[in-house]
């Protein structure tokens, strides 16, 4: 028996649900969402690690550098799904936040479970992604034994990317790997072992946390509206508009033809309506303020 695993919080056996399977179904189910509620408590205790990494993240990003994700099973398939969901959400180009699992994108659908031990792999992808010393590399790993994720990390840190680590267990192996460990520890799982379930939430949370905290201080929302997506659709068009109406006060004729002058950038519309600007010069004073939309309106509208 491994020492390690069987040391683990993650590993152990949730006294509160062992006659789960005598339960009746509401029973079950409430017990499930007993069990899931002391999620946000483990994950708050963790917030002053959050916040180094989301400074980190913050740096890397404002200086060029990208955002890897690299984890196994659940933990891989989470970070892949924050990962793609920052393109549309904050206008990123897809490439600046990564999200890769052991396995492939086969193992997104298909439980490849041999590969999270494959260390050799995790060193190839490193390499085959080409990060640098500019790079941030987050691992992610339930039970911080996933000898990819460690070795993603320890090469990574090698070359002298900035390194993550996202645990549901205390003193676990990404410690020395990594600048910042964040472990929200949720105790056992409902099903002994299943860390799909709190320990998956948990994590889901913190990766919430990252990405979105670090695009707000990039500038990618203002206030709290995503004024950097794209009107790709026919959803995320209609929200364009509205965004656009709330941040400006504007009539709805006025906020589609300022859109469309704007070739769909949501945020570039704006700053031409609270500025008077044309589209370049709107455009040039947004970069003039690192794309911080609330900056630029600030720095360009004279304060009566």
């Amino acid at each position: 028996m491994d020492e390690y695993l069987s040391g683990l919080t993650t590993e152990e056996i949730n006294e509160k649900t062992q006659t789960i399977d005598e339960c009746t179904t509401e029973q079950m189910l409430q017990m499930m969402n007993e069990q899931d509620a002391s999620v946000p408590a483990a994950v708050a205790a963790e917030i002053p690690q959050i916040v180094k990494a989301v400074d980190i993240l913050h740096g890397v990003l404002r200086n060029g550098g990208r955002m890897f994700y690299v984890g196994a099973g659940s933990s891989g398939r989470l970070g892949v799904l924050d990962a793609s969901e920052c393109p549309p959400t904050f206008g990123i180009d897809p490439m600046l936040v990564q999200g890769h699992i052991a396995g492939g994108d086969g193992a997104l659908r298909t439980a490849v479970e041999g590969f999270e031990d494959n260390a050799e792999e995790g060193v190839a992808l490193i390499e085959r992604c080409g990060v640098t010393d500019k790079d941030a590399v987050i691992g992610i790993t339930a039970s911080g034994s996933a000898q990819f994720v460690i070795a993603c990390l320890k090469k990574a840190k090698e070359i002298g990317a900035a390194t993550i680590g996202v645990v549901n267990n205390r003193n676990s192996k990404l410690v020395p790997v990594t600048d910042v460990c964040i472990a929200p520890v949720v105790g056992p799982e409902v099903i002994m072992g299943s860390t799909r379930l709190k320990a998956g939430t948990a994590q889901k949370l913190v990766l919430n946390m990252l990405t979105t905290g670090t695009m707000v201080k990039l500038g990618k929302t203002y206030n709290n509206l995503m004024v950097d997506m794209k009107a790709s659709n026919i959803k995320l068009y209609d929200r364009s508009v509205r965004i656009i109406r709330i941040a400006t006060g504007v009539d709805e004729s006025t906020a589609i033809t300022h859109l469309e002058k704007a070739s769909m950038n949501c945020k570039l519309a704006i700053m031409m309506i609270k500025t008077g600007m044309d589209v370049k010069e709107a455009e040039a004073g947004l970069a003039q303020c690192e794309g911080s939309l609330k900056r630029a309106i600030r720095t360009f509208v004279q304060v009566s």
